[in-house]
């Protein structure tokens, strides 16, 4: 049975490394696009034969849209119409075009053209009824673009019953005309798809924060036994990731926030995995992801991560790399940022940010005045899936494991 090859992500395709016919192994880069300004690969679904190819290079791809699809050597050989690009189409016997299931659609259960993952979540969200759109992806697929751009028809207004006054228009707003001190920059597919999803977020998620300071000294002096103990040339283990790990673990008591919410279900995530900003040399952000990031060694977390973020910043990215995120977390202690609260990634429940580590007046058990080392952070949380009381216990967690570090090792009794 052939299986597609189905895009994550907008973009735009840069290369084909397989020809139509080519043998391909599970997981292997079979492809390239361009994603936000980064190089992302295509890696293959499954291993097989390239039977087809639905895009071209140079094309615009929307997530969901169909790329080409993977089959058994023997369809290939089988005259089943696989071509090397979606121009050319097999012919019948009499002349007559064949469609082939790319070009035709697969038929689902209730009659209905294909429909692309993230298109159906979307019409579900928005409560429209996939049956009234029509897709514009191959083979008439129904993607994202489609539902995004859907408008239903309204019924012409009655005379016995005078059409609704419309709300006032916002107001348009026109910028000043370019001159020696007006500059005007277009934004990049980048910033448009970061306005696209803060102004989804802020305007579907109705946020709530909870903010705690953490005793930072015992992480500092945990991180720095970590990194002495590790050989020579080993990853460096950062306090971003051991935030990370402490949000993985402090996750697992708290199963309902590792979590997405798709208007009528919350689905629950069984395994972890952590969503990290990274902050990119030319502007704006990435979200790479720390697969199972409750679990594996943390000198391995520690050089994913890194690996991860090398390739951000490169724009060379693996759709891994970008895939997965149950909960997500952001990092300005960098730049010296002591607070801030971050927007919640949708579908996600929530997202934690934290800031720098800092030498703070502190007033000891015995009453005197002291230096220490505090960290503020800060949770976001979807108060459609959790509530205030879940928030607090959930930091209250997140910094005695950060307070008690020997616990993210780890090991049974460290906890």
């Amino acid at each position: 049975m052939a299986v597609d090859i189905t895009a994550t992500v907008d973009g735009t395709l840069l290369n084909w490394l397989k020809d139509v016919g080519d043998s391909v192994s599970d997981g292997e880069v079979i492809a390239e696009m361009d994603a936000d300004k980064a190089t992302l690969e295509i890696e293959a679904p499954a291993a097989g034969v390239l039977l087809a190819r639905s895009a071209e290079v140079g094309d615009s791809i929307r997530e969901g849209d169909v790329l080409g699809q993977l089959g058994a050597a023997e369809e290939a050989g089988a005259g089943n119409g696989a071509s090397g690009s979606a121009e050319e189409a097999p012919a019948a016997a009499n002349g007559a075009a064949v469609e082939t299931p790319a070009e035709a659609g697969e038929a689902l259960p209730e009659g209905r053209a294909r429909i692309s993952p993230i298109a159906r979540r979307l019409a579900r969200e928005r409560g429209i009824d996939l049956a009234r759109v029509k897709g514009s992806g191959p083979g008439g697929r129904v993607v994202r673009a489609d539902i995004e751009n859907y408008r239903e028809e309204k019924p012409a207004p009655t005379a016995s019953a005078p059409a609704a006054t419309p709300s006032p228009a916002a107001p348009q707003r026109t910028p000043p005309p370019p001159d020696e001190d007006v500059e005007h920059v277009r934004p990049d597919s980048m910033r448009r798809r970061i306005a696209a999803t803060t102004i989804e977020s802020q305007q579907t998620i109705p946020h709530f924060y909870v903010t705690m300071d953490i005793d930072a000294g015992p992480l500092q002096d945990f991180r720095r036994q970590v990194n002495e103990a590790l050989e020579a040339g080993g990853a460096r283990v950062t306090v971003n990731d051991l935030v990370v790990r402490a949000t993985a673990m402090t996750l697992r008591d708290f199963p309902n926030l590792n979590s997405h919410w798709y208007g009528d279900r919350i689905v629950r995530y069984r395994r972890i995995n952590v969503g990290v900003a990274v902050a990119l040399p030319a502007g704006g952000l990435m979200y790479v992801v720390a697969q199972d990031a409750d679990r594996v060694p943390l000198d391995e977390l520690a050089a994913n991560n890194r690996a991860m973020a090398l390739r951000a910043r490169e724009g060379r990215v693996k759709l891994s790399d970008l895939t997965g995120a149950t909960f997500s977390t952001s990092n300005l202690g960098a730049w010296g940022v002591s607070h801030f609260a971050a927007v919640i990634n949708p579908p996600e429940a929530g997202v934690l940010a934290f800031g720098a580590a800092q030498k703070v007046p502190v007033v000891g058990e015995d009453g005197r005045l002291t230096a220490g080392e505090r960290m503020s952070a800060t949770i976001s949380i979807d108060h459609r899936v959790s509530d205030g009381a879940e928030g607090a216990a959930f930091m209250q967690r997140f910094r005695e494991l950060l307070e008690k570090p020997l616990a993210l090792l780890g090991w049974p009794g460290s906890s």
